[in-house]
């Protein structure tokens, strides 16, 4: 297993050793599984609110492109053999490659770009995390919507996808990617005054 990108905020701040890198990306597999328990269902869509994206969000920032794909690859594995880590507690095969398949991909895909932009340094001013975190949103819904466009058979339309998948979501994602825009320029100005 690879150390921790040097330009990551865990590359600057914890030892670059493999077992740091395995112990973060099980912790944030955790994190997000957590995360997964605050569940608000909508009428009409099989996607509920939950608070998971904001934990792709900082696994991507935080681990780097790598280890931040690692660990919601390692969240979707557990929770496709069963974990209650889904969610509202769901878990196994089904769920994982059910309604929420694209948007499970998404995650991943998700914390890679985000932790490409983190390893390039844009995590460290609101100006440019906000865009990167949007960005990351983009992608899961990218790939959410057009599995449930292209499976469930409820939804026969791209727009019918749109308003069940992306438009109730939008909001809070939004407030999630200002959030974590806020919250990792404001950690990278505390590293860098304990290092002045």
């Amino acid at each position: 297993m690879q150390a921790l990108h040097p330009n990551v905020i865990t590359g600057v701040t914890l030892p670059r050793r493999a077992v740091t890198t395995a112990v973060l990306i099980i912790g944030f597999a955790l994190v997000t599984a957590a995360a997964a328990q605050v569940r608000i269902p909508i009428p009409g869509t099989p996607i509920a609110i939950t608070g998971q994206t904001f934990g792709v969000l900082l696994a991507g920032a935080a681990l780097g492109s790598r280890a931040g794909a690692g660990s919601m690859l390692l969240y979707i594995s557990l929770g496709a053999i069963g974990l209650p880590f889904f969610a509202g507690g769901a878990g196994g095969w089904t769920y994982a490659t059910g309604a929420s398949f694209g948007y499970l991909i998404g995650f991943i895909v998700s914390a890679w770009l985000i932790g490409r932009f983190a390893e390039q340094r844009r995590d460290r001013t609101v100006k440019t995390a906000v865009p990167a975190f949007l960005l990351g949103s983009a992608a899961i819904y990218t790939l959410g919507v057009t599995w449930l466009w292209a499976t469930v058979e409820a939804i026969p339309t791209l727009g019918d996808a749109l308003r069940a998948g992306m438009y109730p979501f939008i909001a809070g994602d939004v407030v999630k990617a200002a959030a974590a825009g806020l919250l990792l320029p404001a950690a990278w100005l505390v590293v860098r005054k304990a290092d002045s």
